[in-house]
């Protein structure tokens, strides 16, 4: 699952966050990422970033090994179940915009039947 910053629109919720540091530490595998890296790499402030880094550190989503951080083996679980939840949650988006075409499209029709 690739970071993809440029097809984003407006802020990003706290799990987007939390799955953002995820797969930068995923990305750097058994070394880990240093927090520099992981800052850039997620789009974060230092501020956001320490706040968020507790967060996962306190449920257990990463380790720290000196000063670099390891994606766990709960926090692997995470992004598997973020991704579904995405890739549902897409799919709930695009039906819920097929419903609401075809009532707009059962509206014109029930317009055109009055003229």
């Amino acid at each position: 699952m690739a970071l993809d910053i440029e097809s984003r629109k407006g802020y990003r919720s706290r799990l987007e966050i939390v799955r953002d540091i995820l797969l930068v530490a995923d990305d750097a595998g058994d070394s880990g990422s240093k927090k520099t890296h992981i800052m850039y790499g997620a789009n974060l402030s230092y501020k956001l970033l320490t706040r968020y880094l507790d967060d996962v550190l306190d449920a257990g989503l990463v380790c720290e090994k000196g000063s670099c951080y390891l994606i766990t083996g709960k926090g692997k679980e995470f992004l598997k179940v973020y991704e579904d939840y995405e890739k549902e949650n897409v799919a709930v988006r695009e039906h819920s915009e097929r419903l609401n075409n075809g009532r707009e499209e059962l509206q014109r029709m029930l317009v055109l039947m009055r003229q």
